[in-house]
């Protein structure tokens, strides 16, 4: 099959994407926002979020070319241009996408409005969450032509010597060789440090305004959810786009990035790292092997704009807001099934039986799209734990929400024992999911399973993003003293958006775990001197420097997570001190003769989110780095062994404990819990118990357990960039004392 016309259908699906992401913003800014007072709230809104993402990004730039000008020079040029080459693409798709949000949400409440009706509302939401989706992997995929033709095809790094070897080249001043995997993992990790700033970045800001407008303004002064009298509300709300938005953009940018550059470099490692693979697998099989995951990656692009079409081309939607987007994903996943298994046939059925079965598929052709089929179904089953943990349909949340009547500390107690419990069954389906696919693909399938779990992400982002959308469309309603009906239809389409979160968040974990031993098995190979053994590729853990670096590895997640929460938790107390003077100083809020200064919280939260953002993200970038050039590749597995292990297992557990408790808190407000009921007698106790339990969930689910799937990410895509420098040039070596550990 010709690999060039193949490539043409890669770059036709970026440009329908795209296309279509700016045809459905030019149709969702065209619509009515609405009356002069939900104008000039959403106007508020857009310019805090304008106003915080223009710093993060002028911090993240300067650190950003720092890292760029270290690649360049100690590790390749290429690389440091593919880097700053990702960083522009991840930050493109958060900011584009974090302006339609901004532009959409008044436009929905608008929309709910004038029409009473949730179909209609729907598609307004929607649309504006498509850009958002669009562009991710729009965008994503745009990076990753420019990589492989510049330094692919241009610079000759896709072809091979006469002798059947990968082409290489030698950075002058290190004098260590290195071959197309270390600029491809410069493009990942580009990706990898926005998404981990926006992330940490936005996290700290939504949470600390959305913790500060609960403790005061409902378990105080018992005023509803973003109540105009709470001078923290739109603070809340410009924490949705900053952090629920462009922060979910570029987290999937990177999660989407990574498990399709894992999958290609572990593709070209194997190859130049395994003798004799030009004879055993040869160049043309070799060659199709890192063109799939682009190539499936692009017919899901396409898949997706179908899916996505299906809701907004429909004449008239039903009520049923949770049935109309599933089928716009399962319309995506389908057609991007369909077209994987017929790439998969197409691409892999001339090559000799020997060879495919010599690159371990053991399906032949249809191999690596069975093992794509694989990770799709682990990341469906995933969701749907996460959506029993964390739903109030199931019995342990309303077990929370049950546990309220005792007060916040059984609440609290609750939800941590559902949150340690509901890990076990998607481990178990990781661990299936990681079998399976290395039984039909060996550690390529693995990789192909972390990219079919993310290969239809721009439906998946697109309903993930409708969800704080239209939470800012209720936030609008509600401060702009809209009907009650208007409130219902927001409220109704934000409670399915959090169901849709948690089976989005379940395609973010799983793709994680997988891409991420993916990318460590590339690390392995990279510095195959320290880990061949008798042919086989091994990580002994019992070797003194390897096990001491997976304790010191599964210590960082925990370290990071705690530097978050105290960053949120620093940030949230100043919100709480600023929204009870003002109700202090001031009381005529309360009354609402007077408006509260929202100025004054919007402020907090940004320097709160800017100021604490910056040292857990460098931390997470410089351990690997520094222990490396300190212990050598092998502590450095360690670390990466260990951290992914304890990383896994706590985003699970935060973004389980923290939906869990959220939907307690929701579950309570409805009216499901027994004998407790708004407007009686203990209502009040039971509701701020629940409230406590659902802000010491905030920082878990929307801040913790999102950036802890970047961080095993970025930590292994950036040991796999610097391997090339920190095997050989380590203290250990230098003082001769590798040979301590058997390196």
């Amino acid at each position: 099959m010709d690999l060039n016309l193949l490539t043409i259908i890669v770059m036709f699906a970026v440009v329908l994407g795209l296309g279509y992401a700016a045809l459905n913003f030019y149709l969702t800014k065209k619509l009515e926002e609405g009356s002069e007072r939900m104008q000039h709230i959403a106007a508020k809104i857009r310019e805090g979020a304008n106003a915080f993402i223009f710093y993060e990004y002028k911090i993240v730039a300067i650190i950003a070319a720092v890292v760029a000008v270290v690649l360049a020079l100690f590790i390749a040029w290429e690389a440091g241009i593919a880097f700053l080459i990702g960083a522009v693409m991840s930050a493109t798709a958060g900011f584009v996408g974090m302006k339609i949000a901004t532009y959409a949400n008044v436009r929905v409440t608008n929309a709910a409005n004038e029409t009473r009706n949730i179909g209609k509302t729907l598609k307004v939401a929607f649309r504006g969450g498509s850009v958002m989706g669009l562009c991710v992997a729009g965008c994503a995929l745009l990076g990753a032509i420019i990589v492989y033709c510049c330094f692919g095809w241009a610079g000759g790094m896709l072809t091979l010597t006469p002798a059947g070897e990968i082409v290489e080249h030698v950075n002058p001043i290190t004098g260590q060789a290195y071959n197309l995997s270390i600029i491809l993992s410069g493009y990942a990790l580009g990706c990898s440090i926005i998404a981990l700033f926006n992330r940490v970045g936005g996290g700290i800001y939504t949470k600390a305004a959305d913790m500060g407008a609960d403790l005061v303004g409902k378990t105080e002064a018992h005023i509803p959810e973003d109540d105009p009298r709470n001078p923290a509300t739109i603070a809340d709300n410009v924490g949705d786009n900053v952090g629920d938005v462009a922060g979910l953009g570029a987290d999937l940018l990177e999660s989407y990035i990574g498990a399709i550059m894992a999958t290609v470099i572990l593709a070209l490692e194997l190859f130049a790292n395994t003798a004799g693979a030009n004879l055993l697998i040869g160049a043309s099989l070799l060659q199709k092997m890192m063109l799939f995951p682009l190539i499936f990656a692009g017919i899901g692009l396409i898949g997706c704009v179908i899916g996505i079409s299906y809701p907004l081309l429909k004449p008239k939607l039903s009520d049923d807001p949770h049935m109309e987007l599933n089928l716009a994903t399962w319309i995506s996943a389908g057609v991007t099934l369909v077209g994987g298994c017929l790439l998969s046939v197409l691409l892999f059925k001339d090559e000799a039986a020997e060879a495919l079965r010599n690159a371990k598929f053991a399906a032949g052709p249809v191999s690596p799209w069975l093992a794509a089929a694989i990770g799709i179904i682990a990341g469906i089953v995933i969701g749907i734990l996460s959506e029993y943990y964390t739903s109030y349909d199931h019995k342990p949340t309303r077990k929370i929400s049950e546990a309220s009547k005792e007060g916040p500390a059984l609440t609290i107690t609750q939800g941590m024992a559902t949150g340690m419990i509901s890990t076990m069954l998607p481990v178990i389906v990781l661990g299936v999911a990681i079998f399976v696919c290395y039984a039909i693909g060996g550690m390529y399938g693995v990789g192909c399973g972390a990219m079919g779990m993310l290969s239809f992400v721009a439906a998946t982002v697109s309903v993930d993003t409708y969800g704080p959308i239209s939470d800012n469309a209720g936030g609008i309603a509600e401060m702009s003293l809209l009907d009650e009906d208007v409130r219902e239809i927001t409220d109704k389409l934000d409670s399915v958006g959090n169901t849709t979160a948690a089976i989005g968040k379940g395609f973010a974990i799983g793709s994680a775990a997988l891409a991420t031993m993916s990318m460590m098995s590339s690390y392995l190979y990279a510095a195959a001197d320290q880990f061949f053994k008798n042919g086989l590729l091994e990580l002994n853990i019992m070797r003194g420097d390897i096990i001491v670096g997976a304790l010191l590895g599964a210590a960082i997640p925990f370290l990071f997570s705690g530097m978050l929460i105290n960053a949120v938790a620093k940030a949230a107390r100043k919100m709480v001190e600023e929204v009870r003077r003002q109700f202090r100083e001031n009381p005529k809020i309360l009354t609402g003769e007077e408006d509260p200064d929202s100025t004054k919280c919007v402020t907090i939260s940004s320097q709160g989110a800017l100021r604490q953002m910056i040292v857990p993200s460098v931390i997470a970038i410089s351990i690997p780095v520094v222990c490396g050039f300190i212990f050598g590749a092998g502590f450095v597995g360690g670390i990466l062994i260990g951290a992914t292990l304890s990383a896994i297992m706590l985003a699970i557990y935060t973004g389980n404990a923290g939906g869990a408790w959220d939907n307690a808190k929701k579950f309570i407000e409805s009216g499901g819990v027994e004998g407790v009921k708004k407007g009686e007698e203990g209502y009040d106790s039971v509701h701020d118990a629940a409230v406590v339990g659902d802000t010491v969930g905030d920082p878990l689910k929307d801040t913790v357990g999102p950036s802890l799937d970047i961080l095993i990410k970025i930590m292994s895509t950036i040991s796999l960039v610097c391997v090339v420098v920190f095997q050989n040039f380590n203290l250990l070596s230098a003082l001769g004392l590798s040979g301590l550990f058997g390196a």
